[in-house]
């Protein structure tokens, strides 16, 4: 069974939320356990659950009543529907706006794989793939059964500020269970498990996750032992990572970013911003400061023998000409070389 449920907190305001245990996730709640909204408003107080035969049901309905106004909550909480009625009514064209924005997003959120970490064992690893998910855009991640349980303490500090991606990360007891409401369903694996599925790179899983309409969900196995038959036999595709035959383990923050990574390719995100460098130094600017240097070195005596003299200054040119010196960066140089040349006249 599946539950969705309003909670009063503290402060008078309303959270709304699902799940398959509806007395182990109030307690939760109740105890702080469960980091994020609920944790700084306790006191919290079940208000209303109803419930429903399978996970995609009660998450529509979590999302239906969420957005729901505070009279027509409190409507709901009475079982008062001539007021559930009245309030629809009057907010139809609010609520018309807000389908709208949310369809919007969610529109704009499809293409987003799931990450499903399948049975993983420490808190820090979960942390850290949290953490590469967030980098590169992705925030929707799934457990299935966790050894050490969830939440898990030692997973917020390796996320490292990716606390968004833990607190909404939902736990299922089983990968069919995580992957109800997906399409298209990769298991990464770098071994051959003798189940004949399409195999592909993480750039061609990206391509046509983001091309293929539904969602998608990656597999990831545990730390010590990667994906069982049982949960690659679940998906469609197979993703490989081209790697070293003779040294094939990646921990589970790496193998997640490597396919976050790629997917990230097709999404506007920010870019390193690029430091202006400067404009090239007129070959003047360039003279001169060879001019200089060969002055300094003509008076050290260090065209030696005459005869290389030649050599050494044609050497020298073609050292100095290569880098594609900016003007700020002729005077330093120039500024050294006086420097230098000052304190050999001042012994």
């Amino acid at each position: 069974m599946f539950y969705a449920y309003i909670l009063k907190c503290s402060d008078g305001t309303y959270y709304t939320g699902h799940t398959d245990d509806l007395d182990r996730r109030v307690a939760e709640h109740q105890s702080g356990a469960i980091p994020g909204y609920t944790a700084d408003r306790r006191p919290v107080e079940l208000m209303w659950s109803e419930t429903f035969q399978t996970r995609t049901e009660a998450l529509e309905r979590e999302a239906q009543v969420k957005d729901w106004s505070r009279k027509k909550k409190e409507g709901l909480f009475r079982g008062d529907w001539s007021t559930i009625s009245t309030a629809a009514s009057s907010r139809q064209p609010h609520l018309d706006k807000l389908d709208a924005a949310r369809s919007e997003r969610e529109g704009s959120a499809t293409t987003q794989p799931v990450i499903v970490l399948v049975r993983p064992q420490l808190g820090q690893n979960i942390g850290k793939a949290a953490r590469a998910m967030l980098n590169f855009g992705l925030t929707d991640l799934r457990l299935v059964a966790p050894r050490d349980g969830w939440p898990n303490p030692e997973a917020g500090p390796a996320a490292s500020g990716a606390d968004q991606v833990l607190r909404d990360a939902v736990v299922y007891d089983s990968v069919a269970d995580a992957v109800a409401d997906c399409a298209h369903v990769y298991a990464t694996t770098v071994r051959k498990r003798g189940i004949t599925k399409p195999v592909v790179t993480p750039e061609v899983a990206a391509q046509a996750i983001r091309a293929d309409a539904g969602r998608s969900a990656i597999l990831f196995g545990p730390e010590r032992s990667g994906l069982e038959t049982d949960d690659v036999a679940l998906a469609r595709t197979i993703l490989t990572v081209p790697i070293n035959p003779e040294f094939g383990s990646l921990n589970l923050a790496q193998a997640v970013i490597l396919v976050a990574y790629e997917w990230s390719k097709g999404q506007d995100l920010a870019s390193p911003s690029i430091v202006d460098l400067g404009e090239p130094a007129p070959h003047e600017e360039l003279e001169g400061m060879i001019g200089q240097l060969d002055d300094m070195l003509e008076a050290a005596r260090f065209f030696f023998p005459p005869e290389r003299a030649v050599t050494s200054r044609r050497t020298l040119r073609t050292l100095l000409t290569k880098p594609g010196w900016t003007s700020q960066e002729v005077r330093t140089m120039r500024g050294v070389l006086s420097a230098l040349d000052g304190a050999k006249r001042r012994r």
